[in-house]
């Protein structure tokens, strides 16, 4: 394993130094693949166009990312900025220089790729959405060309958000491949499930509790065997160039939580009194009003940092974020608008096909 950890060091090194002058590129490639991306802009607009497809969104990262919570603490996947450091493969050579960036030193381990992993899952879900409609207005053949030109760009965009993992140092490039492969089987595996469009309230909270305590459980179950969880945080706050880059958000729990305020604070919305689903869409100006006030009000949420001092509060307050984050552009956001505009209070969305 250490032969292919140092043949992945050396592909992290030559994109270092041959794409240097593309730093912001890959940070931005980085940024735009998180699931916090897929939250607070991606959702909001699919939600508005396509209500199925918004709320596949959510099911589809949240789970992806539970599993691959699971799967990082089954491999204990080495990141290339401790391995380094830590490997006895070099021996009394000195360890190859690797540059760190703001966004490297994440404190999980490296296997499967997160980011990989999610944004695979979601450019997947998008992809066969906008497929599904083009394919029954759009000719054969152009749409074929579509067809060919979306998963094109879809390859595209993955080879650059794995580029970009590698190149900060993050993953290895074996790592950024498992996570997407993990992350298109999800997203095939949810294009099956049908029950998520009329879940109730009771799914939701029962979901929510079951992949909380589950991971909770397996973490249990794992520390009872002798496995030290804490074994990442210390290699990132040890090998980490800068102590203010190691994150609290970071941390698998700190994910964990995220993740089911996000699914629990959707089952919210989509049951609030303010969220009220009809039979026929509403206008195009009441949709986009509703995904440019969206966008507008998560922006401002999105800007509301915490304290990590007190780490109770800390992952309190996180799961209370990624729930507003829910609730707002589906319960909210149309509610406050069809009590302004009282002619557009018939519908808000939609409705699942």
């Amino acid at each position: 394993m250490d032969l292919f950890h140092s043949w992945g060091v050396d592909v992290a090194i030559y994109l270092q130094t041959q794409y240097r002058d593309y730093e912001g590129w890959f940070s931005l490639a980085s940024s735009v693949a998180d699931l916090h991306t897929t939250f607070f802009c991606f959702f909001p607009v699919w939600f508005y166009l396509r209500r199925d497809v918004g709320i596949k969104l959510i099911w589809v990262a949240v789970i992806g990312d539970w599993l691959n919570l699971v799967l990082k603490w089954v491999l204990f996947g080495e990141r290339p900025y401790w391995w380094v450091h830590d490997t006895r493969f070099y021996g009394t050579d000195a360890a190859p220089a690797l540059k760190q960036f703001p966004i490297t030193c994440e404190t999980g381990p490296g296997s499967p790729s997160g980011h990989a992993m999610g944004s695979a899952a979601v450019g997947y879900v998008m992809t066969t959405a906008v497929l599904a409609v083009a394919e029954k207005r759009f000719p054969s053949l152009l749409y074929r060309f579509l067809a060919v030109g979306l998963w094109t760009l879809l390859c595209l965009l993955e080879l650059l958000v794995g580029m970009s993992r590698v190149y900060m140092a993050a993953h290895f490039p074996h790592q950024v491949l498992c996570g997407v492969i993990a992350g298109i089987m999800v997203a095939e595996a949810f294009s099956r499930v049908q029950w998520i469009y009329g879940a109730s309230l009771r799914k939701y909270f029962y979901t929510t509790l079951f992949l909380l305590s589950s991971a909770v459980a397996f973490e249990v179950l794992l520390k009872a065997l002798g496995v030290d969880f804490l074994w990442t945080l210390e290699k990132a706050q040890k090998w980490c160039v800068k102590p203010e880059w190691v994150l609290v958000d970071s941390t698998p729990f700190a994910s964990l939580l995220r993740n089911m305020g996000t699914l629990f604070g959707l089952g919210l919305g989509l049951h609030s009194p303010l969220y009220t689903e009809n039979k026929k869409s509403s206008s195009a100006s009441f949709r986009l009003g509703c995904i440019t006030i969206s966008l507008i009000l998560l922006q401002i949420l999105d800007a509301i940092t915490f304290s990590s001092r007190n780490q109770a509060m800390f992952y309190l307050l996180s799961f209370g974020k990624s729930a507003s984050a829910l609730f707002i552009p589906t319960a909210l956001v149309p509610g406050g608008l069809s009590w302004i505009f009282p002619g557009n209070s018939r519908v808000t969305t939609l409705k699942y096909e």
